[in-house]
């Protein structure tokens, strides 16, 4: 028994001693560093700003990172008025946001997808339905070989940057019906349909998991393996903003996104990792 023990404290050692040292390094810019790093905007990017700030505030108790949501909206107004340092988008800067002195780094590929109730028999949705679905021309889920059972849309506000490509992409322009349910995140939607036997949404594919159910979209189910290869086409970046050239702490912050490390946390989060942005 004795010997086992050892050998297991043994293994463990060994698996520090090679795991250890990479995490280090890449943590090493955040040693003498100390303040605050405040962040905003996308709910898509939460995932993995949690992720990276637990690990570099566990590394350096002198460092404070906050993180909320809001939406892309909320993320560019907020870093373009000075209010918080990182202000994520979930799409690319409009153009009247081009001029607020802001530079991007995208940093992952991430989809959107319809999503329903787990328990709904429907398991595949054309782009045409969707449309459909959206704009209120079809009610009622027997339309489309599912139980007789009323339709209840949901969808994000019009700060959100999954809304913005999901009615890009997806709905190419058509008008919304009036009648859909706004809710303010990737995660309210999640569990707002999970809770709604009629419920259809949409979401970034990185927060789907066994809460609700992704039909394949034209057949094509919305993996993040489908993302990456293009063969899902609803797809977008994810991207970090700043106010002009990144401080120190905030520069420090983006390039740990871009490591190794921050990788394994896009990664995790579900969705495709980018390379820094030269």
């Amino acid at each position: 028994m004795m010997f086992k023990t050892c050998s297991v404290r043994l293994m463990t050692i060994v698996t520090l001693l090679i795991s250890s040292p990479l995490i280090a390094d890449e943590l090493s810019p955040f040693d003498e560093m100390s303040g605050q790093l405040n962040i905003a905007g996308g709910t898509a990017h939460i995932p993995v700003m949690k992720r990276a700030a637990r690990q570099i505030m566990g590394h350096n108790p002198d460092i404070r990172i906050t993180i909320a949501g809001g939406g892309s909206g909320v993320g560019v107004q907020q870093v373009a008025k000075g209010l918080v340092d990182i202000g994520n988008t979930g799409r690319a800067l409009k153009n009247k946001e081009m001029n607020l002195g802001l530079n991007s780094f995208a940093f992952a590929i991430d989809g959107v997808a319809v999503i329903i109730h787990p328990d709904n028999p429907v398991n595949d949705l054309s782009q045409q339905q969707i449309i459909e679905i959206y704009q209120g021309q079809i009610t009622n889920w027997r339309e489309l070989g599912g139980q007789d059972r009323q339709i209840h849309l949901f969808s994000r506000d019009e700060a959100s940057g999954t809304r913005s490509v999901f009615s890009k992409k997806l709905l190419k322009g058509a008008q919304l019906a009036a009648n859909a349910n706004i809710v303010p995140s990737n995660g309210a939607m999640k569990t707002a349909v999970s809770q709604d036997s009629g419920a259809i949404g949409y979401s970034s594919v990185g927060y789907i998991d066994e809460m609700v159910k992704a039909p394949t979209y034209n057949h094509i189910m919305p993996t993040q393996e489908a993302c990456a290869s293009g063969e899902y086409p609803v797809v977008r970046r994810l991207y970090m903003n700043t106010k002009g050239a990144p401080e120190e702490l905030t520069q420090a912050f983006i390039d740990y996104i871009y490591s190794k490390q921050g990788a394994k946390h896009i990664q995790a989060s579900g969705y495709i990792a980018l390379d820094a942005k030269p």
